[in-house]
């Protein structure tokens, strides 16, 4: 599925009309990363509650590092967005996608419902695949935007690579049953099926 997702985000890199569907490609991100840092918490709060757990002091340790690394990342997109003219009330009022929600709402499922380490294929993702320089610079160009609508992706190009390895690094080390590790699975491709198909909606609006 991971070739679908990246087929769908290279159409948007790649479109023509990049002026018009940046901002709401921007828009379609708020929706997700807006809700990162309640799910990790969420996730946390579930973790600690499993003192007995070999899986989820390990994980509430890395939920506690992490979290205030993804804290205010929204607040970035909008400070993006408000510079190429979209004004952040404008975002806020709208409501985000199925597919964005269900992105989401999958994981607060799987946290309460099954395990909290789920959220690792979510996290794994969105933190696993960052953005190329080269990309953004060409989407900059393509879009006739400034520097200040990038800079989000900009972080993000330098931060997400350290990220994944702290990821990589935590599923490695994480004792986790054959159902743990089958949760962690599904949870990452129903986010790539999700996340693609959230992009298919922002292209056939264009």
């Amino acid at each position: 599925m991971l070739p679908l997702a990246v087929a769908t985000s290279r159409r948007i890199v790649d479109h023509p009309g990049l002026h018009g569907v940046y901002p709401e490609f921007l828009v379609m991100w708020h929706g997700m990363i807006r809700a990162s840092v309640p799910l990790m918490e969420t996730a946390l709060t579930a973790a600690r509650a499993l003192p007995d757990d070999p899986v989820a002091a390990p994980l509430a340790d890395y939920l506690e590092h992490h979290i205030p690394e993804e804290r205010g990342h929204d607040d970035w997109l909008l400070a993006d967005l408000e510079a190429i003219g979209v004004p952040p009330d404008r975002v806020l009022a709208r409501v985000p996608s199925p597919p964005v929600a269900a992105l989401v709402g999958s994981q607060y499922y799987w946290v309460h419902h099954v395990h909290p380490v789920g959220l690792l294929g979510y996290i794994a993702l969105l933190e696993g695949y960052p953005p190329a320089r080269q990309d953004i610079d060409r989407m900059q160009a393509v879009s006739g935007y400034g520097p200040e609508a990038f800079r989000t992706l900009l972080l993000h190009a330098e931060l997400d690579p350290h990220h994944g390895r702290e990821l990589d690094d935590l599923l490695d080390a994480l004792p986790l049953s054959g159902q743990q590790r089958t949760l962690i699975g599904l949870s990452g491709m129903a986010s790539v099926q999700l996340l693609s198909l959230a992009q298919q909606e922002l292209l056939d609006r264009f």
